[in-house]
């Protein structure tokens, strides 16, 4: 029994694993909010809607061992694979915060509310978010404010608008801030003529205003809060649906064409090359039919989706373009496809994060596959940033035991453009090299070379040690 180490702040109930399995545990404090919800028809229609994660009750009898004492232990089915806010697209954040506001919607018509609006109680099953926190749901109380207004503002308002106003994406932001981006902070980069707009000015000018009081003035702050007027239930019920309207209409700053539409126009899957290779994948993760299958410089997902169709059940895929990642984002949610596309910098990828550093995994923590393909990537760590041939290997085969790794030669166009206006510091950069380190980390099964510029891909599979 391991608890999910995210979970520890939550009083109400402790999130666990235990084979392979996702429990949660509801202690005496949630036990009554628990009830009514679990009794109220909105669990059947947030089910039905996809919005929110499956649970059942189980029986005492039948608890792990060494579950701590609990009201009741719940059994949630594993979501394939954990992701954050900070590895999202502008349209997955966007969706995920739709996906939040659409359940608290549902939930404050029957009569709940949430306790909070955190980003990592979201998460995605292939292209759809979903709600995870069951504990954070509870009875309304007359005459309350949405508690979860200034968090929903900093972890799903705020990094959007700092993309759709400004143009610049969250990612980096948001990874070295892990609550988020403070209201203060995104008021000061707004530009001056957007800051009339009623939605900002509301939702960001006002609420700025109000954090630099309660800093110069903290008593008077306190005194404020405590004084307040209560909130008519209408009016709460119209500020989630009035932020849920302005949301759905935000945009990446200067796009405005859709992404689904372009990619349908230049579809990627040009060229005998392009489908030899994509031939060469489908029937590799046919023999192997993986459970998940990690690719990582994925671009707009071409060779996730010839995985998938080769028989894998899900792929997660990874790529640094918050253009391609949009491509394969749209692409994953118009096929309804097991696919999910994230941002990663590969050079310098997510890293364990929180208290004692275990509140947010890592991406080596995370990422382990039954499989997986890196294909035109290598090259990008070890010409582009000078990390060594073998450190490369290594890192991508700590992914997964079996794989298809493409190697790039110097003889290839494009690493000729990479190297046009820089030293080639490189000497050991050859077809040679890499297949010797690969060979030290597992068996090369067989190669493909898929291109007149000597383009191979190297089939291997880890030894068992």
């Amino acid at each position: 029994m391991e608890q999910i180490a995210g979970s520890f702040r939550d009083p109400s109930g402790h999130v666990f694993s235990h084979n392979d399995q996702i429990f949660r545990t509801v202690q005496a404090t949630a036990k009554a909010s628990y009830e009514k919800f679990r009794d109220s028809p909105v669990v059947k229609l947030l089910a039905e809607q996809g919005n929110l994660i499956g649970f059942d009750e189980v029986p005492h009898n039948n608890w792990p061992e060494n579950i701590p004492s609990a009201e009741y232990v719940l059994r949630h089915p594993k979501i394939p694979y954990i992701s954050y806010a900070y590895e999202w697209t502008f349209s997955q954040l966007k969706a995920a915060a739709l996906c939040h506001l659409a359940v608290q919607l549902e939930l404050f018509d029957e009569g709940f509310v949430l306790t909070d609006a955190s980003a990592y109680n979201v998460q995605f099953q292939g292209p759809d978010p979903i709600f995870i926190d069951l504990l954070s749901i509870r009875p309304y109380r007359d005459g309350e404010f949405w508690l979860g207004h200034r968090q929903f503002c900093e972890q799903f308002l705020n990094p959007l608008l700092l993309r759709s106003l400004t143009g610049v994406s969250h990612n980096n932001w948001f990874r070295g801030a892990l609550e988020g981006i403070s209201t203060a902070d995104i008021a000061k980069l707004i530009p001056i003529a957007k800051r009339l707009s009623f939605n900002v000015l509301l939702h960001v000018m006002m609420q700025a205003r109000l954090e630099r009081k309660s800093v110069s003035d903290p008593a008077a702050a306190v005194s404020s809060v405590k004084n307040r007027h209560t909130l008519k239930k209408s009016n709460y019920r119209a500020l989630l649906q009035q932020m849920h309207n302005w949301i759905s209409k935000l945009q990446p700053a200067g796009e405005k064409q859709t992404v689904w539409g372009e990619y349908a126009k230049e579809n990627t899957y040009t060229g005998d090359e392009a489908q030899l290779k994509a031939r060469l994948i489908s029937e590799f993760t046919n023999r192997l039919k993986p459970r998940l299958l990690v690719d990582i410089g994925c671009n707009s997902g071409d060779y996730s989706v010839a995985a998938l169709n080769g028989g894998a059940e899900y792929v997660v895929g990874f790529d640094f373009d918050q253009n391609a990642l949009e491509l394969a984002f749209a692409r994953a949610q118009a096929d309804q496809l097991q696919f999910l596309p994230l941002w990663l910098d590969a050079s310098n990828p997510s890293p364990s994060q929180g208290w004692q550093q275990s509140e947010r995994l890592g991406f080596d923590q995370r990422t382990k596959a039954d499989a997986l393909i890196a294909l035109a990537f290598e090259h990008h760590l070890a010409i582009a940033k000078n990390v060594p041939l073998d450190q490369v290997v290594r890192w991508l085969t700590a992914i997964a035991p079996r794989g298809v790794i493409e190697f790039v030669p110097k003889d290839d166009p494009t690493v000729k453009r990479m190297l046009a206006l820089r030293e080639d510091i490189f000497p050991n950069y050859s077809m040679e090299e890499f297949a010797g380190h690969l060979s030290k980390f597992g068996r090369i099964d067989r190669t493909e070379t898929i291109s007149t510029s000597g383009r191979t891909l190297f089939f291997f599979e880890k030894e068992n040690k």
